[in-house]
């Protein structure tokens, strides 16, 4: 992705894109389909577990957001490439990696956007004695590099088919690897477990929901981001 880049027409198509996500019923429905869920999930596992932390939550966060993502991000090109609009774009003075990186941006903003009522939790933790602002704030910083992750993989799906349900069905799947599947190879496989624990996203994500934001766990999700809008970039360029 060594392109040069202006961040100007960046910007350009980022408004663009947020606009029309912002606008899009699938975007909010899948939003609110979110914050029930894990809504549902914080507070059924708060009276269970009777403990006053979002720890908890915060290690479920993967798995719903690898259920919410894909469908936000599936027509992001593939939908362009259905219409013939894409087309249109890559004729204009506008380079793969400034359309890549503005539709990025604009789901993962969206996504940010839909996840930031849930810190309502945290405050309704204030009403039920002392909790653990370190955890909270390091959850929450490690969901923005989660995010980060998961939309460059939807990205990435959306280029690689004209179909929206394809796409769906491939970013699903590869979340789904990342963030559940690989759990459970490590059970079937446990002389493997390092290397499993190393490219799973849900082990490096669980060290972020006890609260502790380490530096490899921060560029496992910054790799993960990379490599997909790389990839993003040589499916785009194959279309030329």
């Amino acid at each position: 992705m060594s392109n040069v880049f202006s961040f100007r027409k960046i910007m350009i198509i980022l408004k663009k894109e947020l606009r029309s996500i912002f606008l899009s019923l699938v975007g909010y429905i899948f939003s609110i389909a979110f914050l029930i869920a894990s809504g549902i999930y914080f507070f059924s596992r708060f009276f269970v577990v009777n403990q006053n932390d979002m720890s908890d939550y915060f290690s479920i966060l993967p798995i719903i957001l690898s259920l919410i993502i894909p469908p936000i991000t599936m027509g992001l090109f593939s939908n362009e490439f259905n219409t013939g609009s894409y087309e249109l774009i890559s004729t204009q003075a506008v380079s793969t990696i400034e359309l890549i990186l503005a539709k990025f941006l604009s789901s993962a903003i969206f996504v940010i956007f839909a996840l930031s009522p849930t810190l309502f939790y945290s405050v309704s933790l204030l009403f039920l004695g002392r909790i653990d602002f370190g955890m909270i704030v390091a959850g929450y910083i490690g969901s923005i590099f989660l995010i980060s992750s998961l939309c460059a993989i939807g990205v990435f799906a959306s280029t690689t088919t004209n179909n929206q349900i394809v796409s769906l069905i491939i970013s699903l799947s590869i979340m789904i690897f990342l963030n559940l599947f690989l759990k459970f190879l490590s059970i079937i496989f446990p002389y493997s477990v390092n290397f499993i624990e190393f490219i799973s996203g849900d082990y490096h994500f669980a060290n972020i929901a006890r609260g502790v934001l380490d530096l490899r766990d921060i560029v496992y999700f910054l790799s993960i981001t990379f490599i997909f809008l790389y990839l993003s970039n040589i499916m785009l360029l194959s279309r030329k």
